[in-house]
């Protein structure tokens, strides 16, 4: 059948003698050359068929194709693509000792890959209100907003700044150090591709629980620019128009298992004391930017201070959005530990 290789884990070692016999017998004029090498181990994650069909059964995941699942269908759905999945392979090689590869390997193959093409779009996932006072009711000011800085090609797009905008919850703080360039009461930031505000009003239920900003935008300092005899605003944050927000499910996925061998203590029966009980994350209601109203399924975006993202098979197309985080911007695991 012209295969020049019989590639195999190292179990089948002990077979090879008999595999060499069985092709001196046969006649054929290249005789396929037996090469074995280690299994592939992954920190936090189990590859064994046998487990991971136990984690589908006992209805730990939602099937073979769920994004947490170290399989093809599953990475394909969490937002892998082929090119990070080869190249992974590339960089860890064959090897006949047996070892484990660090999960951050295969997550930095992916961002390295969607850093150049992923298209650039905000997206707040914890939405704070902001009222922007001096912007009246039906205005809207048009910013350009770069679709990747990375490719110059990929254009601009337009969005519309108006008077009210959500923003991330934890970009504000009423009371803040020097060190937080985020808004704070009485403070400054500006908003990406936009005008810098200034907060000057918390509204406040009766609990004490912040239900919106009150503010105010500079006109003289769109498109990045500071006006003469104005300190330079040091903190940038993401922001969604309320008028044209669009509203989705966004999934955080994390790692399968909270210990980075969850094999180690044995023989597997207790590895389910390892489950990372937030490997999976729902955020309701999230305000996600008009254009994402029109992604395509399979398509990989980049929400800017957030990570990368691709839309589920789940999300209908008629108002249901669902966006799977394939990974973050940074290590976040490495920074942790």
């Amino acid at each position: 059948e012209n295969v020049s290789h019989s590639l195999c884990s190292l179990e089948f070692e002990n077979h090879r003698p008999l595999y060499d016999w069985l092709l001196d017998h046969l006649p054929i004029e290249h005789k396929p050359r037996q090469i074995e090498f280690a299994r592939l181990n992954i920190t936090y994650t189990v590859l064994s068929k046998r487990f991971l069909k136990e984690l589908v059964e006992r209805g730990l995941v939602d099937g073979w194709d769920d994004p947490r699942m170290p399989t093809l269908r599953g990475m394909r759905r969490r937002g892998f693509t082929p090119n990070s999945i080869r190249n992974f392979c590339s960089r860890i090689g064959l090897a006949r000792t047996h070892s484990t590869v660090e999960l951050s390997w295969l997550e930095d193959e992916l961002r390295k890959d969607l850093n150049p093409i992923a298209l650039r779009r905000m997206a707040v996932l914890d939405p704070l209100k902001v009222v922007i006072e001096n912007i009246a009711g039906g205005e809207a000011l048009a910013c350009q907003a770069d679709n990747n800085p990375e490719d110059p090609d990929a254009g601009t797009r337009e969005i519309f700044l108006t008077r009210e905008v959500w923003i991330e919850r934890e970009d504000f703080r009423e009371e803040a150090n020097r060190k937080f360039f985020r808004l704070k009461t009485d403070g400054l930031v500006r908003l990406r591709y936009g005008y810098v505000i200034h907060c000057h009003g918390v509204v406040k239920d009766s609990n004490g629980n912040i239900l919106e900003l009150r503010c105010t935008y500079n006109p003289e300092t769109g498109s990045g620019k500071t006006p003469e005899g104005m300190a330079k605003v040091k903190g940038i944050i993401h922001w969604v128009s309320a008028r044209d927000a669009v509203p989705a499910t966004v999934r955080l996925y994390d790692a399968l298992f909270t210990k980075p061998n969850p094999m180690a203590d044995g023989d597997g029966g207790d590895f389910w004391d390892h489950l990372n009980p937030e490997a999976r994350v729902d955020l309701e209601n999230c305000q996600l930017e008009a254009a994402l109203g029109q992604a395509q399924e399979g398509e990989s975006y980049q929400f800017e201070r957030m990570g990368y993202f691709v839309l589920d098979p789940s999300s209908d197309g008629e108002g249901k959005l669902v966006f799977n985080r394939s990974v973050s911007l940074r290590d976040q695991r490495a920074k942790s530990e």
